[in-house]
């Protein structure tokens, strides 16, 4: 099936481009506003968009009535917390997707605990297997009504258990039980079904074809 993007109306491209560009990760964002109030709120438009510098991207739109918090929240400059979603922390990064009116602090609504950054003013999710501190360095307002938000990871928290070598960086990424996003109003992946497959080089895929065996 043949979709033309240019003849749709936004809401089917966005069903299209949710149903098939799965697994998402979710960033959780910690910001705060302009009195120090802090906000959390997830977004599966996001993505790593380079390792050197450290630059994720995230796709934050808006409400009817004007910018959501996190939206409103991060200016050129701004520090705020990216926070990686495990499977015992989903129930309460569901509580945080709720529309709360502004002001209300979603991190006491759905119980979670914090800790203090060190390079941004937000607190990072205490649970977090994963938190990245970041600035905001530029955004890109692509309509009225969406802001793609470019921004440097300061630093990056990963919990304990997961680090196998903290000299070399290796991590023991399936231990932080990380869920994506998918399809429709509440589905998620769960890191239950891994599936190792080496990297070929040109000479094994010549001698196996793309198995290289």
């Amino acid at each position: 099936m043949y979709f033309d993007l240019s003849a749709l109306p936004g809401r089917n491209a966005y069903k299209l481009m949710t149903s098939t560009i799965v697994p998402r990760p979710i960033a959780w964002v910690v910001s705060q506003d302009d009195q120090g109030r802090n906000n959390a709120a997830p977004f599966s438009f996001f993505g790593a968009m380079s390792g050197d510098p450290p630059i994720v991207c995230l796709g934050v739109g808006s409400r009817a009535d004007g910018p959501k918090d996190t939206g409103a929240n991060l200016q050129a400059g701004a520090g705020f917390v990216i926070n990686m979603v495990s499977s015992a922390l989903l129930r309460h990064m569901n509580v945080t997707a709720i529309d709360f009116a502004p002001g209300i602090d979603e991190l006491q609504a759905a119980g979670l605990a914090i800790a203090a950054s060190h390079k941004v003013a937000p607190p990072r999710i205490a649970d977090s297997p994963v938190s990245m501190e970041c600035r905001v360095r530029q955004l890109v307002d692509v309509a009225a009504h969406r802001r793609i938000v470019v921004a440097e990871i300061l630093a990056i928290h990963v919990r304990d258990d997961a680090v196998l070598d903290a000299q070399r960086c290796y991590i023991d990424t399936p231990r932080l039980d990380l869920v994506g996003r998918m399809h429709g109003g509440g589905w998620y992946s769960i890191q239950d079904n891994l599936m190792e497959l080496p990297r070929l080089t040109e000479a094994a895929w010549r001698d196996g074809g793309p198995s290289g065996n």
